[in-house]
């Protein structure tokens, strides 16, 4: 097996169903150079690389969830509606399902297996526990294939036109027109299967999408709270509030970004480099860095740094020029305001984007796990933080180490675990470690 994703079929006979499952009934695999479906067989006592299932129910499911497999984020709290979109589990039918969740961080996707532990007799037991992460494009490719053989099968078993043909026919007609692409990921990252936005809120944002820019809305979109994400108009009422004004064009620039944006690459790793390559050019030295020169990197007042009232959001604005803007920080002290204008800086840099609006959320997208690590990195070298720790991991070493970079205890922890120098646990599960860094 070679590390691509396969989801495939094994086709045998069941007597029993309605016709598409008949058709589409036999042996389910799911692949990434081991199966993540691989498990035990309760009725015969041995080994199968997935279990006896109808591929048509999968088919259907995938179909129907599609655009919050693909846009949808893991959130901070899972919630059952979630959970119904991004795991097989859930899809019931009469059969046993893999502890498989799916999600996506707008560039990469994460497949995670977990083993089932049922009490007694089980008709299947999955045994697999391990996390695959690749290109949202080979996963879309992947589910493109396995589309084509339940199709084929269908009509190989002369089974008429199905609710699953009807279903990925819209799906595959919403891909062709960006417009509607676009509107369908917005749902998706507000949480909502297709047609159950509200149509005032998707308006809005659609609206503000053509004034600050189409995939920063999709990214305060993926940050919803129940559902509701500020409005152009709130950014400018926080901007005349709290904003404090900067100039784009006097920002430092990276020289040569090379390949520095590439999707199969981790977010963690596309911020580390970019900190290490804007420390060299630079010439940062490894000692901490200060508010100063901070300030002069992002050509924004030192002020700006000094403990404040906090707000909901941080983000940068530029005006139309892209000449002059504003910058408004979420934290109320100044470690955090370091660190997420380290974030607006890191993203600025990366992105490739020409859009006015900037924002730094909590959310799991890959834009954002970017920041994160970029700004962690530039604040706390991980090489001048080993140094500065030799070899003491313990609790009051990383406050000390903290306190000196001027970051949060938890960047530096993160950034042990991310360099494999603290074991994951330090950080509850995250799979991408950095993925995990807060304000």
């Amino acid at each position: 097996m070679t590390n691509e994703l396969h989801i495939s079929m094994g086709w045998e006979r069941l007597e029993e169903g309605t016709e598409e499952e008949r058709a589409c009934f036999g042996l389910l695999t799911i692949c990434y150079g081991r199966c993540l479906t691989e498990g035990l067989d309760g009725f015969v006592e041995r080994s199968r690389r997935g279990p006896l299932i109808s591929g048509y129910h999968l088919a259907e499911w995938i179909a129907w969830n599609w655009w919050r497999l693909v846009s949808e984020p893991k959130p901070v709290r899972l919630n059952p509606e979630w959970e119904f979109a991004h795991r097989l589990s859930t899809i019931g039918s009469g059969y046993i399902w893999p502890d498989i969740t799916i999600f996506s961080d707008r560039q990469r996707t994460v497949l995670v297996a977990k083993p089932t532990h049922p009490e007694g007799f089980a008709p299947f037991r999955y045994a697999a526990d391990l996390a695959v992460i690749i290109p949202t494009t080979q996963f879309e490719g992947a589910v493109e294939s396995f589309m084509g053989q339940i199709q084929g099968q269908l009509r190989a078993e002369a089974v008429p036109d199905t609710n699953l043909d009807r279903v990925w026919s819209e799906v595959r007609s919403e891909l062709a027109d960006p417009e509607t692409t676009a509107r369908r990921r917005l749902e998706a990252l507000l949480g909502f299967d297709p047609d159950e936005g509200d149509p005032e809120l998707l308006e809005q944002l659609v609206s503000d999408a053509s004034r600050l820019g189409q995939d920063a809305i999709q990214e305060i979109a993926a940050d919803h709270k129940d559902h509701t994400v500020p409005t152009a108009d709130d950014f400018n009422a926080l901007v005349k509030k709290y904003g404090r004004d900067t100039r784009p064009v006097d920002m430092v620039q990276l020289a040569d970004l090379g390949n520095l944006l590439c999707d199969n690459v981790p977010a963690w790793q596309h911020g580390y480099t970019a900190a290490r390559m804007l420390r060299e050019q630079e010439r940062l030295s490894q000692t901490p860095l200060d508010n100063l020169r901070l300030s002069q990197l992002c050509a924004i007042t030192e002020k700006a740094l000094e403990p404040s009232e906090g707000t909901n959001f941080a983000f940068s604005i530029d005006d139309e020029s892209k000449k002059t803007g504003s910058v408004v920080l979420r934290s109320k002290w100044e470690a955090g305001r370091r660190f997420e204008l380290a974030r607006l800086l890191g993203d600025r840099l990366t992105n490739g984007l020409t859009e006015r609006l900037i924002p730094a959320t909590r959310a799991y997208t890959y834009r954002q796990k970017l920041q994160r690590a970029f700004a962690a990195e530039l604040l706390c070298p991980f090489e001048a933080l080993e140094d500065k720790l030799d070899g003491d991991y313990s609790i009051d070493a990383r406050e000390d180490a903290a306190h000196y970079f001027n970051v949060s205890e938890r960047t530096v922890t993160t950034m042990l675990v991310n360099h494999r120098q603290l074991d994951r646990d330090y950080l509850e599960g995250d799979i991408e470690p950095l993925d995990a860094l807060a304000y």
